[in-house]
């Protein structure tokens, strides 16, 4: 084990107090994460109090605790937690001389990060430290800043936020040189009254750019120049990504390479470019151009971020692939998209069903859009289209939000609604069939992921 954090180190960063002297190579505030020499912080939460299960992670073996009240634990010992846990992400910030990278967006953050992750890593192996999950939040950012390690050459963090003034506080904390907005489209509608509202908010990113740090924005977005508004108050230089004219770094030519993989042609400053990409869609034509944005920006190895792009393949629950070994004999092609869903990614995901080739049926089991507010039943009534052009045979839908879509098919395609995803594993186990390909993509508080997971654990 690498050590992280001395018990010194923490009691300074924090100005708390250690019960005796400690380092710890890890650093988590979920007792079921724990892993042997790790830092547990015991948050205190609405539902439970972290403090309740410190017997559970040093049982896991945990090193050292970070608490707010006795034990008889390592610890150190502060007023509050959170306040610990920000200021320890905060000294992590501090200590390294990396080149930190923030990603933000409505759609693609997540993704992006992971491939710019990879891309990093390819010239800088065991040196890239980056957001692990969708750790973006006020908890997940500090920790993921806090997890670093000093001598690391690159930083990628994700920051997500649904209201107005968290990216300011969060990208305030991660202090990039380099910040990216993937995209800009109705998601949490429910918190902002206007688009233009969104991408006022993740224009929030800017504003913690280190100086002369550098500004990506999608070229081919609708909110291009408000968000070009934002970075010019901040930004010692502006970079945009896209295939239209103008933009900096820009796809000439996007088409079939080997293996069916995406092939593109791309102009970056004064150079060429072609690469393909792992994974299928046009949207990961625009995450792959951000990446290269961002290791341009970096002055990164641009050939070697190509190579990573091609090796690529989806995460879970955003894109992965899997299959599915059928009771009855053959097997089925799984496209899990079931950790999250909004107007934009919905209509990208049912696009590479669309595109996907199928021995046998395509099975679309969508879950709600959640989060949209009075623009719900608009939002969900909407994805007939795209629905339909996908050439799903089937669909079925999931949670109250999904009444639209089904009133909106109006029998052109055989669909079935239910209320929750209790019944949605017994339909797809009714339908699927060998050579089918079943896309399940939805929000991920409906738990679409626990019918991927049972699928393919029938293998």
């Amino acid at each position: 084990m690498t050590m992280l954090w001395t018990s010194d180190a923490i009691a300074a960063a924090i100005g708390g107090r250690a019960s005796a002297p400690f380092a710890v190579s890890g650093v988590t505030f979920d007792s079921r994460e724990v892993q042997p020499g790790d830092l547990f912080i015991a948050l205190k939460g609405e539902a439970t109090d972290g403090h309740l299960y410190l017997d559970k992670a040093f049982a896991a073996g945990a090193a050292a605790a970070l608490v707010s009240q006795p034990t008889p634990h390592p610890h150190v010992l502060v007023t509050d937690t959170m306040a610990g846990l920000e200021a320890l992400g905060r000294a992590g910030r501090a200590r390294t001389a990396a080149k930190i990278v923030g990603v933000t967006g409505s759609v693609g953050k997540t993704s992006t990060k992971e491939a710019l992750r990879q891309a990093l890593a390819r010239s800088a192996p065991g040196a890239v430290h980056a957001s692990v999950k969708s750790y973006n939040n006020h908890t997940g950012v500090p920790l993921s800043l806090a997890r670093m390690p000093a001598a690391s050459r690159y930083g990628v963090f994700e920051m997500g936020m649904n209201h107005a003034g968290e990216l300011a506080a969060l990208t305030a904390m991660v202090r990039p040189h380099v910040a990216i907005v993937t995209w800009v489209a109705s998601a949490h509608r429910a918190f902002f009254a206007t688009e233009e509202a969104i991408a006022d908010a993740k224009g929030e990113i800017f504003s913690g750019l280190e100086p002369g740090g550098i500004a990506v924005i999608p070229f081919d977005n609708p909110h291009r120049d408000r968000l070009i508004r934002h970075a010019q108050a901040h930004a010692g230089r502006i970079l945009t990504f896209g295939s239209g004219e103008g933009a900096d770094v820009r796809a000439t030519h996007v088409g079939r390479g080997r293996a069916g993989l995406t092939s593109v042609q791309a102009e970056i400053a004064d150079r060429s470019l072609t690469f393909s990409i792992g994974l299928p869609g046009a949207h990961w034509v625009s995450n792959a151009l951000a990446v290269l944005a961002a290791v341009h920006a970096l002055g990164g190895d641009l050939a070697a971020a190509g190579l990573a792009l091609a090796d690529m393949q989806g995460l879970p629950g955003r894109g992965a692939r899997r299959q599915a070994r059928l009771p009855g004999g053959g097997a089925a092609l799984l496209i899990d998209e079931s950790y999250n869903a909004n107007p934009a990614s919905m209509a990208a995901a049912l696009a590479v069903l669309g595109e996907t080739a199928a021995a046998g049926k395509k099975i679309a089991l969508l879950g709600s859009m959640r989060e949209l507010g009075d623009t719900s039943d608009a939002f969900h009534a909407a994805l007939a289209a795209p629905l339909i052009a996908s050439g799903a045979s089937h669909a079925i839908l999931v949670g109250d939000e999904m009444a639209p879509l089904a009133a909106a098919l109006d029998g052109r395609l055989p669909a079935v609604h239910l209320p929750d995803a209790d019944k949605a594993l017994q339909i797809v186990r009714a339908l699927i069939g060998d050579g089918d390909v079943l896309l399940v993509k939805g929000s991920n508080a409906l738990g679409l992921g626990r019918v991927v997971d049972a699928l393919e654990g029938e293998n």
